[in-house]
């Protein structure tokens, strides 16, 4: 199960989320599509305004469009075995999963309800990424990108062998020339911090999953651009090796999600009183993570 950092189980790490209730039972007979919007599929995931009876965009599998005070607010759509009707917003657009036996009436009307914070999301989302500013590492000998909130800075011509780290200057010597390839100081670079970063994941794994009283069966390293973490109910977890530019309380408090998730597959009150039983401060992480999507780390 992929699951947001900061809402509904169903949505992003660097999303908005909220549920909608879903009837209580299958429907017996089919409901008729609610009058106050009109759906199709479609094909993009836009609030566009069509001024016309109609969006202006032809549909396409596994996607939906639907008519909201004139405009055509396309969104993604799948079902799922979730009880609710769950809505996520991303930099994307609008997801809705909902559980298999809702009608899609259902799903209109529910959309239809909660069209006011819909479209508060997605204006919140156009902001952020008209301020967007993602920085990018020029690869030559002196570059500097963030590793565990401090400023790394990347030399060449180190001695032979792998890379060295300078925990006292926080440097890190690459045995490569000084007329090296911007190439290839960024896949040894890289490479480093991936291997760096597994290291210290699994270590903090287990201290945390001591003091909860649990055990994950895998780790992998992710780099999604819209996620930080993710547990499945076999107990593997994936995280997001860019995790390795914060602070290491940032990464524990991921760590520290992720594990609780072994106990509460969901975001419920018992859920974060697993989280804060092991990491008390994780909201000011919390907040770090809200301010820091993946996509606006340095670029490789």
């Amino acid at each position: 199960m992929e699951l947001d950092l900061f809402g509904s189980p169903a949505a992003e790490a660097n999303g908005v989320a909220t549920d909608a209730p879903a009837a209580s039972a299958p429907p017996v007979t089919p409901v008729s599509t609610n009058a106050a919007a009109t759906t199709t599929a479609a094909a993009d995931t836009n609030l566009t305004t069509s001024p016309g009876s109609g969006p202006r965009r032809a549909p396409a599998p596994g996607e939906r469009v639907i008519m909201l005070d004139g405009h055509a607010l396309y969104y993604r759509f799948k079902r799922s075995s979730r009880r609710t009707i769950g809505f996520m917003i991303d930099e994307s657009g609008l997801a809705v999963t909902a559980p298999r036996w809702v009608t899609i009436a259902d799903v209109e009307a529910a959309v239809v309800e909660k069209k006011r914070w819909i479209f508060s999301k997605i204006a919140e989302f156009r902001e952020r990424a008209a301020r967007r500013v993602i920085p990018r590492v020029t690869w030559v000998d002196g570059a500097t990108l963030p590793y565990l909130g401090h400023t790394l800075t990347v030399r060449l011509g180190g001695r032979a062998g792998a890379a060295q780290y300078d925990i006292h200057t926080h440097t890190l010597w690459l045995d490569l020339p000084p007329q090296a390839a911007p190439e290839q100081m960024r896949d040894r670079v890289q490479g480093w911090l991936q291997q760096e970063a597994r290291k210290l994941f699994t270590t903090r794994l287990e201290v945390y999953g001591e003091r909860l009283g649990v055990r994950y069966t895998a780790l992998g390293l992710s780099s999604a651009t819209t996620r930080w973490g993710s547990c499945s109910a076999d107990g593997r977890i994936r995280l997001n090796w860019r995790l390795i530019h914060f602070p290491l309380g940032v990464i524990d408090y991921v760590v520290a999600h992720e594990l609780a998730h072994l106990k509460e597959m969901n975001h419920g009150p018992r859920f974060w009183q697993a989280v804060a039983s092991i990491f008390p401060e994780f909201e000011a992480a919390r907040d770090t993570l809200k301010s820091h999507a993946p996509e606006w780390l340095p670029e490789f």
